[in-house]
């Protein structure tokens, strides 16, 4: 949706397919960094996104038994964007929707995709299904943003490349509460940890973490037991738990890996956001890193239509420059996880207090930037957008 807002202010037509009729489905995905902030704010629907709903965080914390091992205050960063966002994705979704709408040359089509339109060995548009309905829309390039399992992808035949570089698991489930954290929390309590954040309208988003493998263990156990294993993992939520987890209906189990496909480009057809590259939950980096993706590909797109060369080569430029910034996301959530989830021993003991001496040195201040700011090189090509919507 971000990659089709720019394309349209940039004069081109867009339809984005979209199997999915409703934007009101759960979703995991809602801490924005402020490198995203930053673009959403350029694009201009940060503003309507957060009038339908947010909660700002201040920064992020690691607590141990009521100990805090580490703290970042996200209000030290030298921007206007230094803050946290939980923004529910529905919420970004639909003002992003509401802005291409607003262009003559949009199409939303509510429908399945089902086989990719070759000409040779270059991809010329997507066949798509809605219910009896068949559909056929050709277009100068395809690109696939439709997440970790993409469709896309396996249509053109590319491997997801996922890579097991994560020990855990996340079972997510939300509580209600009138309080509000302001903050990311990771806490470690009962040897599983517990990140918790403040999750619109009203409610403690909460991702127990589990050893890779483990949930199908613990769920032949029953209910009543692995409620009294979250219980143990946070006890001072004890009461809501039992109140709000009655059954696994009440529990979403997110299968955490990383996967970089081994190309993201064919010939019309380039691959962005989870479809490309797949990350964990540790340091909100997912909606960040798609909204990225669609701002540097802008203008490379925008350039290769203009010019009808949407050979693979050309397209692979994006993919030349962005691998290496993914590739060391990936790198450093590795670390994350290994220093804040891993389990109760002397390396869990160890590892927090390395980080804290590693975050007050320069590698820390860097490794800070990265995480909330991806590379600041990318930025919103205003000078391509030239075409207001209304017209």
């Amino acid at each position: 949706m971000t990659l089709a807002l720019l394309l349209l202010r940039s004069g081109l037509r867009v339809t984005v397919v979209e199997r999915t009729a409703s934007l009101d489905r759960e979703y995991r995905g809602e801490i924005l960094q402020p490198g995203g902030l930053v673009l959403l704010d350029e694009l201009g629907v940060l503003a309507g996104a957060r009038r339908r709903g947010a909660y700002p965080l201040e920064g992020f914390r690691l607590v141990e038994n009521g100990r805090v091992l580490m703290s970042f205050d996200y209000r030290r960063l030298p921007t206007a964007h230094n803050y946290l966002l939980s923004l529910p994705q529905a919420h970004l979704l639909a003002e992003l929707l509401e802005q291409c709408q607003a262009s003559p040359r949009f199409q939303y089509l509510n429908a399945r995709a089902s086989d990719l339109v070759r000409e040779g060995e270059v991809v010329r548009g997507v066949r798509a299904s809605s219910g009896q309905i068949e559909h056929c829309v050709m277009a100068s390039c395809v690109v696939g943003a439709d997440g970790r399992y993409s469709k896309v992808r396996r249509l053109a035949g590319i491997d997801g490349g996922r890579l097991d570089v994560f020990d855990q698991d996340v079972v997510w489930f939300r509580l209600p509460s009138a309080e509000r954290l302001g903050e990311v929390v990771v806490n470690r309590a009962g040897g599983s940890p517990v990140i918790a954040y403040d999750s619109y309208p009203g409610y403690l988003q909460l991702g127990w973490t589990l050893a890779k493998g483990e949930w199908s263990r613990l769920a032949s156990a029953g209910i009543q037991a692995v409620r009294a294993r979250i219980r143990a993992a946070a006890p001072q939520l004890a009461d809501r738990i039992d109140e709000s987890v009655t059954s696994f209906a009440d529990l979403s189990l997110l299968d955490v890996f990383g996967a970089c496909a081994p190309t993201w480009a064919q010939g019309g057809l380039v691959l962005i956001g989870d479809a490309a590259h797949t990350h964990g939950p540790l340091g909100a980096q997912g909606i960040n890193l798609a909204v990225q993706d669609a701002v540097m590909l802008h203008p490379i797109l925008v350039a290769a239509v203009s010019d009808d060369d949407v050979s693979v080569d050309r397209l692979r430029s994006f993919e030349r420059i962005r691998r290496p910034q993914v590739n060391a996301v990936l790198k450093f959530q590795k670390i994350q996880a290994k220093m804040m989830l891993a389990p109760a021993g002397l390396a869990a003991y160890l590892r927090p207090k390395v980080a804290r001496t590693l975050m007050r040195t320069p590698i820390g201040a860097k490794l800070t930037n990265l995480v909330a700011f991806g590379d600041r090189g990318i930025r919103v090509r205003h000078s391509l957008l030239t075409t207001p919507l209304e017209v």
